[in-house]
Order: C-alpha cells, then structure tokens, then sequence
C-alpha cells in the first residue's frame, strides 16, 4: 500500500473515532470526485469543476494500489473504475455521463440546442471509442506499463495517431470541437492530450491540435492533471 493510501484511511478512522459534533464542524464540499493524477478520464470532469470555479474536492484513489478491487470501492462503483462524482446524493461514473451532468448542474459546457447536443454526443462517442481508448492504452504501455509488448504498443501508437490526424483536421480552422466555444466534448476529449511527454508526441506536428490545446491552457484557473488531482508523483513501490 502506498503511504497516501495509509494516510487516507488513516484519516477515516480517526474521523469515526471523533464525536459527531466534531464532523459536523468540517466544511464538505458540494462537489467530491474519486480521482488519481495519473487518470485521463478522472481529469475529464476535474477540468471541469475547475474552470467553472465549482466547490468541490478531489478523493484519492489508490489504483495502482488495487483500491479500484475492492469491496468497498466495488460498492461504490461495481464497474472498479475511476472518475466516480458524489454530488447531492448522486453517485455517478463514467466520464462522459459526470460530464454530462455537470454541464446541467453548473449551468456551462452545454449545447444550446438538440443540434449541438447530438454533435457533441457524436463527438464524445468517437472520443471515448477511438481517441482516449487508444491514447490512454499507448500511454500507460509506454509510460506507466512495465515490459509492455514492443508489437501492441507500436499498433497502439499507430491507432492514437490515426485518432489524432483525424482531430487535428476536424479542428483546423476552428477554435473548439463543436461550436464557437467551450464545450463537454473539449474537456473530454483534451484528457490525455496534456501528457504529451509520456505519450511521445510533438503536437507541433499537429498544428490544429496544438493551437486548441494552447487555447485550453489560457483558460482561467486551468491546471495540469499532475496539479489538479492527487497521486503524484507515484509513491516508489
């Protein structure tokens, strides 16, 4: 186990140790994201929350721990997958459902119409099955992944380009994926892209996807995953 993730539950057992009064004395935020640096998708909706200036926090996950394996987690989320958002007796998972909810309830990223709906949803179905699923599988066999076979990780890294070829024409001449501003499918989309030197890639090379990522950058209270969510640097094993 990782030392945060003997703080973690450290922590909870002092609270279930302290009178109720006590508990009750600590803020809770409106918003809670089960959530670790190293994912992607958790960053999806933390990107989110953190544009629109939300009241919310991040919960460590422990994946590489084998937290995501557990009963209680799989209480949680019987899928053992991370982002997972608590808001207002909601348990939600899956980014693009959390995305899609958090573009009601905070009232931003939304489409304006059922056109722009269905355009984003065409979009965020690509990204799901074609970018971030080839992207976050070639990153994590370069980068995290230990003696990763060289043949899957070629096709891999040959899929994620073909996904970005494909971005990065859609983009040309245009400053966000749908529309003529921030949406949703920007946010999910963008999740694995900002690791660009665990994935290898010049976005140089990419010169429409390269502007967009800049222009996500310049975004007020934007951050990098690895200073948005908890979890790095990895605790050495």
């Amino acid at each position: 186990r990782s030392a945060r993730w003997r703080r973690d539950h450290r922590s909870r057992a002092v609270d279930a140790a302290r009178p109720a009064g006590a508990l009750k004395a600590r803020t809770v935020a409106e918003y809670t994201l089960h959530c670790f640096a190293q994912s992607g998708n958790a960053y999806k909706p933390a990107l989110a929350l953190q544009l629109a200036g939300a009241d919310w926090t991040p919960r460590f996950v422990d994946y590489f721990g084998g937290e995501t394996k557990t009963p209680a987690y799989r209480a949680l989320n019987a899928m053992g997958e991370v982002p997972v958002l608590e808001h207002r007796g909601r348990t939600l998972a899956q980014s693009g459902v959390i995305l899609d909810y958090l573009a009601g309830s905070l009232g931003r990223y939304g489409p304006r119409d059922d056109d722009e709906r269905r355009e984003i949803l065409r979009w965020l179905l690509w990204d799901n099955h074609k970018l971030t699923s080839y992207t976050a599988t070639y990153r994590f066999m370069r980068a995290l992944a230990k003696d990763p076979d060289p043949g899957a990780m070629a096709e891999f890294g040959k899929r994620a380009r073909a996904a970005w070829t494909v971005l990065d024409a859609h983009l040309a001449g245009r400053r966000y994926v749908v529309g003529d501003r921030l949406t949703i499918v920007d946010l999910s989309i963008c999740g694995y892209l900002f690791f660009d030197d665990e994935i290898g890639v010049d976005w140089n090379a990419f010169p429409a996807i390269d502007a967009w990522l800049a222009r996500l950058k310049s975004e007020p209270r934007w951050k990098h995953p690895y200073a948005l969510m908890p979890g790095h640097p990895r605790p050495q094993a």
